[in-house]
């Protein structure tokens, strides 16, 4: 039965933004669609320019302001359909989704006649924002997801495949994709304190600033939510607490997008010149069009759009062929919206999954817990059934073997006992009927034994405990490598440097030297991997869009690949332990090695920010605990850069038995503004892992002018 609604109680000031200590925006409107217009003059207020830039980027018009570096995801954009895409997943909404949805596009749009929408960036850059799009949101959507799946991963195997040989793919395959480091947990409440639930957490992306994620507070009669929004985006959809029910998201590493390799031909007749592709029946029309692309300081460029049958062309392939991308959102017209309100309103777990069975992408491992005391987890989203060959490489267009079968998998629901954990992992993804490869299980196995090692009755301190754990998973492996090299053929620092490292505890801490020398030798060994003969094919041209570069880095696959390559490396005729030897040989000779330098002196904050100089410079950093196979997974890329672009973007603990316990942190502030106070003021908290408190009480809060 659907418990009856609860007419939450208005501020005194009636409707309007309030704010805390920290300046988190918290919101009351008299109705949902209020509330909605509301938080769109928020974000637009806020966040402009970043809001701005993600719209630009939807569009394919970020030339336009940035120059001609930006060329290359502008045409992506374009050739992706994701404008279109956007427009027609809103045209399919159901009219109160997207009545709501388009009141949020009009109060970003108010605050551009309020002139509400200015900034020091827009100053600097000599450009203005613009009135948005109904479908606007949407866009901002895709754009933050369109590239969070593997597609990307299919281009770097079939890069392997062809220049190493197939057998090879699995040894940068297993266990091992790019970027992935969010963690969830739940504890029921047989095992805390209250006896009702706790959730807590930390999504891991890049570290935009201002942050990907805005903390902030939705509320109206109909219901009171509390969560991280997209700025650009109306709702909460990954983490919210609605004061009777609390969710979270990781990404469920799903396969759901698939690469196609098109063969295209020109045909010209008496109605003129088209294209045509080959597909399972045959040559095939496709539907091409035009457009331009303008850019600052430079000529306007040209794009082709072409999409076949199977989806919008992306790139071109190493022999002068096309790769199209199919997914789900393009499919079918839908994108997931229609969950967005429905999970403000819910007040149950079985209310936060029924609404979830709208959601279309990304694919998420989802946590539920509500006041009745209901622990679930789910996964949410589509995964196409088809030919799983399609998950490890781009498949053939014109074989039928490869279609989409124009079914979806049916996805795992459990009801949890005690404990639920989502790290990325095989087990929490919901395993091979979802996709191939996962990230590896040491963050789920660590953080479920750091629940099991805890007292009986978890509190809300150690749920907030779990996000600072510095043990590094992968230890045990490089240990033994380590172990087995032979003392006697090294030189007395390297020697001196082995036991070093033999007698660590494996603790990626900021202030460790010990880190800091095992973070040289794994760099040292991926350089020294990527430098030997069997990977000299790999430096080839792969033939597809620079714009997949970060993808196709040789360094950086080998270092994200490195725990197997440890173990079969053998299979490509590599010596490990010769390579190993050497690496330390190499550390050897670094002097910041021998004269104590920490791990947080190379493992620094850094911002990935898009502002105008010299508003750039104003960045903030700060050395950092952690590593990629951390629970605090502040990720680097080993042997190309120690520092780390990539991390908790928020952290959080839901406590259902009371949410005034629960606490959250986002890396910088709630101002996208440089110099505002709160423009980073939450940083050095968040680099020590505390949190701040939730403040719900509206007489604690103050109210903006208007």
């Amino acid at each position: 039965m659907t418990p009856a609604p609860t007419h939450h109680a208005a501020p005194a000031g009636g409707s309007g933004t309030y704010r805390d200590q920290w300046g988190i925006p918290q919101l009351w409107a008299d109705s949902a669609d209020e509330l909605a217009f509301l938080q769109g003059m928020n974000a637009a207020t806020d966040r402009s320019w970043q809001i701005e830039l993600e719209r630009w980027r939807s569009e394919g018009r970020t030339a336009e302001i940035l120059g001609a570096e930006a060329v290359l995801w502008d045409r992506f954009a374009r050739q992706a359909r994701l404008d279109d895409t956007a427009r027609r997943c809103f045209e399919n909404l159901d009219a109160g989704t997207q009545r709501w949805c388009g009141q949020y596009v009009a109060g970003v749009n108010q605050a551009l006649t309020g002139g509400n929408r200015g900034g020091p960036e827009f100053e600097e850059s000599g450009c203005e924002p613009e009135p948005w799009n109904p479908w606007t949101p949407l866009g901002v959507f895709l754009v933050h997801h369109i590239l969070f799946s593997t597609f990307p991963n299919k281009l770097f195997r079939a890069h392997v495949a062809r220049t190493l040989g197939d057998d090879a793919v699995n040894l940068f395959s297993i266990e091992a994709p790019v970027w992935s480091g969010s963690n969830a947990w739940a504890a029921h409440g047989s095992t805390t304190v209250s006896g009702l639930p706790l959730i807590a957490g930390d999504p891991h992306r890049l570290m935009e600033l201002p942050g990907v994620y805005q903390q902030i507070r939705l509320a109206c009669p109909e219901f009171d939510a509390i969560g991280f929004a997209f700025p650009g985006v109306p709702g909460l959809p990954h983490f919210a607490h609605t004061g009777t029910t609390a969710w979270a998201i990781t990404n469920a590493m799903a396969d759901y997008q698939d690469l196609f390799v098109e063969e295209l031909r020109r045909v010209s007749d008496f109605a003129g010149e088209r294209i045509e592709a080959r597909g399972a029946e045959g040559w095939e029309p496709v539907v091409v069009s035009s457009e331009t692309i303008t850019v600052r300081g430079g000529e306007v460029v040209s794009v082709e759009i072409v999409e076949t049958a199977r989806g919008p062309v992306i790139s071109e392939t190493p022999d002068g062929g096309a790769l199209s991308l199919r997914f789900p959102a393009r499919v079918e017209g839908r994108l997931g919206f229609e969950a967005l309100l429905p999970l403000l309103r819910s007040r149950s777990v079985s209310e936060v999954e029924a609404a979830f069975d709208a959601w279309v992408e990304p694919v998420n491992s989802v946590l539920a817990a509500d006041v009745s005391g209901s622990v679930r987890h789910f996964v949410a989203g589509l995964v196409p059934q088809r030919n799983p060959a399609n998950r490890r490489l781009p498949a053939p267009a014109f074989s039928v073997r490869h279609e989409w079968e124009g079914q979806y998998v049916v996805l795992p629901r459990t009801e949890v006992k005690q404990f639920a954990v989502s790290a990325n992992d095989r087990q929490a993804g919901g395993g091979d009927a979802v996709a191939m490869e996962f990230a590896p299980a040491h963050r789920a196995l660590r953080i479920r034994e750091l629940l099991e090692l805890a007292p009986k009755h978890l509190s809300v301190d150690t749920m907030q405990a779990i996000h600072m754990d510095t043990l590094l998973g992968p230890w045990p492996l490089f240990r033994s490598v380590l172990s087995g090299l032979d003392a006697e053929d090294l030189s007395r620092e390297a020697k001196e440097l082995r036991s070093l490292l033999l007698t660590w505890a494996g603790l990626m801490d900021a202030g460790s030297h010990q880190a800091a020398v095992f973070a040289a030798w794994r760099g040292a060994i991926v350089q020294r991997l990527a430098r030997h003969s069997a990977m000299a094919p790999l430096n080839e041209p792969t033939g597809y869009s620079p714009l997949f570069g970060p993808w196709l880095s040789v360094e950086s696959r080998i270092g994200f690949a490195l725990e197997t390559l440890l173990v079969r490396g053998s299979e490509l005729g590599i010596s490990v332990g010769v390579e190993a030897a050497a690496a330390l040989e190499d550390v050897a000779l670094e002097e910041s090695m021998l004269n104590g330098a920490s791990w947080g002196d190379r493992h620094k904050l850094l911002a990935v920010h898009v502002l105008p100089r010299p508003l750039a410079s104003s960045a903030p950093t700060a050395d950092l605990s952690g590593d990629t196979g951390c629970v605090l997974c502040t990720e680097s890329l080993p042997g190309v850069e120690d520092r780390s672009f990539r991390g908790p973007v928020a952290r959080y603990v839901w406590d259902l038995a009371d949410r005034r316990n629960s606490r959250w942190i986002v890396p910088f502030g709630a101002s996208s503004t440089p110099g505002h106070q709160h423009f980073s003021d939450q940083l050095p908290l968040w680099a020590e892992g505390q949190l701040v408190p939730v403040v719900t009480n509206w007489p604690e809060l103050t109210k903006d002018n208007p």
